[in-house]
């Protein structure tokens, strides 16, 4: 078993997060629906769902017609991914039980305290990290993008 399968995040939360770090590291400059989604390797038709979403919330701005695209709306370090998460998801509630109806007395887990402190971890690093210190995650694409081979 993996850790993916242990931390269960949506995939639109999951898009959401990969994207609006994408957009991070592409300076704020206009990025297209199709250029995100062959990016990250994702259905356009998914990613704009999301990017309706957070244009919504005023995470991005869009501008529509030839020549437009994505950006974020305000700069990277001013934006951490709890607020890219709760944006899709909505409040990121802690979670003490595995069951959706708990049948225990809730004085004692079969988990101990691992729910309670691995949420709380998530938490903490959703709140304190800033779509800013993650760009470097998209450097190589970012370098794909502005080096060009010219052929004799």
């Amino acid at each position: 078993m993996d850790m993916a399968t242990l931390l269960k995040i949506s995939e639109a939360a999951s898009l959401a997060l990969h994207t609006m770090v994408y957009l991070a590291a592409n300076d704020r400059r206009l990025v297209t629906t199709h250029q995100i989604g062959e990016a990250l390797q994702v259905s356009e038709a998914h990613l704009s769902k999301v990017l309706q979403r957070l244009a919504k919330v005023g995470l991005v701005d869009s501008t529509r017609g030839p020549g437009g695209g994505f950006k974020l709306a305000k700069p990277g370090e001013q934006i951490s991914l709890l607020e890219v998460y709760e944006a899709i998801e909505g409040p990121l509630a802690p979670t003490n039980c595995l069951l959706s109806t708990p049948i225990c007395s809730g004085e004692k887990c079969i988990l101990g305290g691992l729910l309670e402190d691995i949420n709380k971890r998530v938490k903490e690093y959703f709140a304190e990290t800033r779509l800013d210190e993650l760009t470097n995650v998209y450097q190589c694409e970012k370098v794909k993008q502005t080096r060009q081979v010219r052929l004799p």
